[in-house]
């Protein structure tokens, strides 16, 4: 089998590959925007019609956002269900809107609005309409929810392309932040569940290992379904006030729930233990971050500190730090290769944390450190996600090793 047949053969290569470089290349973009401002230039001829900070957001969110969800999703819902995973033609097809819904925005000078909407509106539905097909197989609600918080995201796309259209309901703000959220819902559906069973799975092992038994349950991750529950509808609830722009008083509240009910389900996950574990510890930290980010979100929008620092605490944290942990486990998994970090990988996870701080400071004391801090943030980003790359590049490539299972 050549090289890009495989790319093209499971949703994961094409998917987190895709997510990687445009990770990197965006960033790199906007970097440099933000540095020749900084040096007291100015770019007058953008390829694109928004805002630049616009084109930004959409592109974190609707660029590299969806690729890591579209990666994950076409190739963990056939394992759900038992379902034909998608086939070539397929994966094809849908990368290569994907792709076509980024040079759309950047041209988006020379092409017709309708155009560009309908490229970057059509991703969505096609990645929607095959899961369906999927999970249709066995569809326990748990997994038929994801359906929903798709068409949140969607949503969220179409009130921006509605704005940038001049049409009525159109509000770009509002369709970043919806979209955001919808995928801050996402994990923390995902995250509760994989979280807590891959660090439960993983103290057996060591305990099976060292001792010859199974340590006693008191040992093991605890859930709480009624706080797991409020997450949840704490989140969802949260993307569905951004995207319809509720007032900032019962949208902070909302946020506040959410970011207590994050942070308090994580206790009794055994968080000690993966810390000293990367490929754990990873997932972990962006669960933290992102009941961080919902409590800071939360308080600003009640008056207290910046909203755009939360934001980027979410977004940076919580959703950039997810994704790379499930894009690095998923990939060595089906790969074949042990779950273990490799070092690169392992710097990556701890460097997206130090990159949410940057763009944090940035924004709490922007007199004293915004070029500093954002273009400082810019920088960790792109350097953790290169080192991605260069990790996993023969993993995307070449073909499957034989598989082990230990994970650290």
């Amino acid at each position: 089998m050549s090289a890009m047949k495989r790319l093209f053969g499971e949703g994961f290569r094409v998917f987190f590959l895709a997510a990687g470089i445009w990770a990197v290349v965006s960033i790199l973009v906007w970097g440099l925007y933000l540095g020749i401002h900084a040096a007291g230039g100015m770019l007058w001829d953008l390829p694109f019609t928004m805002a630049p900070h616009l084109w930004h957001g959409h592109e974190m969110i609707f660029g590299y956002g969806t690729a890591a969800m579209a990666g994950f999703f076409l190739t963990a819902v056939p394992n759900w269900t038992g379902a034909q995973a998608a086939r070539h033609a397929f994966i094809a097809s849908a990368a290569a809107l994907w792709l076509a819904g980024r040079a759309a925005v950047w041209y988006s000078a020379a092409l017709p609005d309708s155009l560009v909407a309908s490229i970057c509106l059509g991703f969505l539905p096609l990645l929607g309409a095959k899961l369906a097909m999927q999970l249709v197989k066995r569809p326990k609600p748990q997994n038929m929810m994801f359906l929903g918080l798709i068409t949140l995201l969607w949503l969220g796309e179409w009130r921006v392309q509605l704005d940038w259209m001049g049409l009525p309901w159109g509000d770009a703000e509002a369709g970043l932040r919806g979209g955001l959220y919808a995928l801050v819902a996402m994990i923390a559906v995902l995250g509760g569940r994989v979280t807590p069973a891959f660090t439960r799975n993983a103290i057996i092992r060591e305990s099976l290992e060292a001792h010859g038994h199974e340590p006693a349950e008191t040992a093991l991750p605890e859930k709480r379904a009624h706080l797991e529950k409020l997450a949840i509808i704490a989140a969802i609830a949260t993307a569905i006030g951004a995207l319809a722009g509720l007032p900032d008083f019962i949208e902070g509240t909302v946020m506040l729930v959410f970011g207590l009910a994050q942070m308090t389900r994580m206790i009794g996950w055994k968080s000690g233990f993966a810390m000293t574990r990367p490929i754990l510890a990873a997932l972990h930290l962006a669960m933290a971050l992102t009941g961080l980010g919902a409590l800071l979100g939360g308080l600003a929008l009640l008056g207290f500190g910046s909203e755009i620092g939360a934001l980027h605490v979410t977004a940076i944290g919580g959703v950039g730090g997810m994704t790379l942990a499930m894009m690095s486990r998923a990939t060595l998994g089906h790969t074949g290769r042990p779950l273990i970090a490799p070092y690169g990988i392992a710097l990556s996870y701890a460097l997206l944390p130090l990159a949410a701080a940057l763009r944090w400071v940035a924004s709490a004391f922007p007199a004293e450190f915004y070029f500093t801090g954002v273009l400082g943030s810019a920088l960790v980003w792109t350097f953790a996600f290169a080192l991605y790359l260069a990790a996993l590049w023969p993993a995307f490539w070449l073909p499957r090793l034989p598989r082990m299972e230990t994970s650290r």
